[in-house]
Formats: C-alpha cells, sequence, structure tokens
C-alpha cells in the first residue's frame, strides 16, 4: 500500500495594502488524494482520509487520521497521519491544533523538512516570528535548495525589521527558484520600504512578466511609479489592475489621487466615486470628492461629502477646516 502524502501548497489570506506592506505568502503542503478501499491499516485510513478531504469532507478525513493514528504503524506512517492531519484542520482555521499535529509529525520524523517547513507557516500565520524563523532555518539546514523556505524566513524577518536579511533571503530563494513571481514581490516590497524605488520597480515589472494577472503587484509598481513622478505609467498600472479586479475600491481610491495630483479633476472624481460606490465607508473618498466638488463650485454637493467623510472619521476634520472656511463650504 502506497502511503499518500501532502503535497499540494495553497496559499494562506494575502493581506492587502497599497503602500509599504510587507504582504506575505504562505504555502502549505496539503495531501493528494488516493484511493483507499475497505480501511484495515493505518495506512488504509490515511489515504481514505486524503480521499475524503479532496472531496471536502474534511470532518470525515480527521476522522479517518485520527483513526490511523490509533493503530499501530511504523513512525514514518504515523508522521504521515499527523502531518495530514494537521493540514485537515487548517481547513476548518483549526491552528493550535495544526501546530500540535506538527509537532508530533517532527517528534517521529525529525529529519523531515516538510514537517518543520509547515509548522514555520502556520507560526508565520499567528505572527511567532522566532519561532517561525527557527522553523524555517532548520528547514534550510535540511534542505539548503528549498526555496520557498527561504521566501518565508524572509517574510518573517521583514516583519521582524530586518530589511537587510530579507532581502538576503528573497534573493536566495530566487536564486533557487527564479521563476517565483511572489518572490520578487517580496522583494519588491523590502526594496520599497527602504525607498529604493529602482530596485522595487525591477522585481514588480519581473513578477508582472513571471504573473500577468498579479494584481498586487500592479498596484504596488503604481504607487512606486507615482513616487517617481511617472503619474502616467501609475494610471496605466491601476488601470490593469482596476480591470483584473474591479471590486477593489481602493484600487479606484488609488488612481482618484494620482489623477487629482494630475488635476484632471473629473477624472478624480470619478475614480473617488467608484470607490465609494464598492466601499462607502471610505471616509477620505468622501473627503477627497468633496475637495474637488469645492473646486468645480458644487459647494452644497462639498458639503453632504465632507459631512459624510467626517462622520465616518472625524479625525479628518482637522486636517480640513481651514479648507472648508477659506472656501465658504456649507
Amino acid at each position: 500500500m502506497k502511503l499518500s502524502r501532502d503535497r499540494r501548497r495553497p496559499r494562506l489570506p494575502r493581506l492587502q495594502v497599497y503602500h509599504y506592506a510587507f504582504l506575505l505568502f504562505l504555502f502549505l503542503f496539503l495531501p493528494v488524494a488516493s484511493q483507499a478501499q475497505t480501511p484495515k491499516s493505518a495506512e488504509d485510513f490515511n489515504n481514505r482520509g486524503i480521499t475524503r478531504q479532496g472531496q471536502g469532507d474534511i470532518d470525515g478525513a480527521i476522522d479517518d487520521f485520527t483513526k490511523a493514528l490509533s493503530l499501530k504503524a511504523p513512525a514514518f506512517v504515523l508522521a504521515t497521519a499527523y502531518n495530514n492531519r494537521a493540514n485537515a484542520r487548517l481547513n476548518k482555521n483549526d491552528l493550535e491544533g495544526a501546530l500540535a499535529d506538527y509537532s508530533k509529525a517532527i517528534e517521529l520524523q525529525p529529519v523531515n523538512f516538510e514537517n518543520y517547513y509547515n509548522r514555520g507557516s502556520v507560526l508565520l500565520g499567528k505572527n511567532d516570528l522566532d519561532l517561525a524563523i527557527a522553523d524555517f532555518t532548520k528547514v534550510i539546514q535540511l534542505a539548503p535548495e528549498f526555496a520557498l523556505a527561504y521566501n518565508n524566513r524572509g517574510n518573517a524577518l521583514i516583519a521582524k525589521g530586518d530589511v537587510e536579511a530579507a532581502i538576503a533571503d528573497y534573493t536566495t530563494a530566487l536564486k533557487y527558484n527564479p521563476k517565483a513571481a511572489d518572490t520578487y514581490y517580496n522583494r519588491g516590497i523590502a526594496l520599497q520600504s527602504k525607498k529604493d524605488f529602482d530596485g522595487a520597480l525591477s522585481d514588480y515589472s519581473t513578477a508582472i512578466d513571471l504573473a500577468p494577472k498579479f494584481v498586487l503587484a500592479y498596484i504596488n509598481r503604481a504607487v512606486v511609479r507615482q513616487e517617481k513622478h511617472d503619474l502616467d505609467g501609475a494610471i496605466a498600472d491601476y488601470s490593469v489592475a482596476a480591470e483584473l479586479k474591479p471590486d477593489d475600491a481602493g484600487i479606484f481610491f488609488g488612481r482618484g489621487l494620482v489623477r487629482q495630483t494630475k488635476k484632471d479633476l473629473n477624472g478624480a472624481f470619478a475614480d473617488y466615486s467608484k470607490a465609494i460606490q464598492l466601499n462607502p465607508t471610505l471616509a477620505q473618498a468622501y473627503a477627497n470628492r468633496g475637495v474637488i466638488e469645492t473646486l468645480q463650485k458644487k459647494r452644497a454637493e462639498a458639503g453632504r461629502d465632507f459631512e459624510q467623510a467626517f462622520k465616518l472619521d472625524p479625525a479628518l476634520k482637522k486636517s480640513y477646516r481651514e479648507f472648508i472656511e477659506g472656501r465658504k463650504v456649507p
């Protein structure tokens, strides 16, 4: 009986922030389905659990992995069942249960780098940065060419503020996997955070070349182009991002800012209005639209937008008081 093991790597959710944010891209091993009939042994239950998980029956999969762990079996079989149950528990957002299972798998197979990697990825998601770094470092000791371990250790390092060490890890990751768009993107964020805009622009562009629908890379490249005073380039990037993700208010708000900088008031007004339509709680979009309406002599409309902006975010009122009083906005 061939024992099936988790090898797919879906991502945990991405944090989407537009200015100098560190987006983490985390990958976990999930099982490849294997056919198993009339389970009797630990291997049989493990493999049926994988099949059930592939069919979306997570509770049934956990039951099968638990049954496998109750039977006598070699250490590597039990370690695999712990690993696979951990992955199933992650699907139910049971992070503590997953961590406990990965730790058990490590006890049984201390030289298997995958379990350290999986545990490190969960720890990183929980923001337990030092423990995550320790696990990724162990992975690198056991599998020195495993690019994802360098990438994720870089994510942990940058979260701790060690930008230079993170860049070194991303660069090593790219040495072993030069087609990793996510890693170019992550290194671009690190370079952007230290105001190396040329380096960041290059990395975001490479990420886009490798993954032409990489929305976040277009967004951050737009920000970098704006920093470099390439306003037309920034608008072009936001426009591609808007086509790829037309329900994202932040993209339209960002493009509105650039258009407003170019004094394209009509274009900026349209973008702020779209951002508000998509996210009616976006206070800054109301305030910025109010500025444009004021400049266009639409004082009543401006007054309503400022009122809504300050209702949503009272702290904005101080920033706009002088403008409103000077322009006699009602």
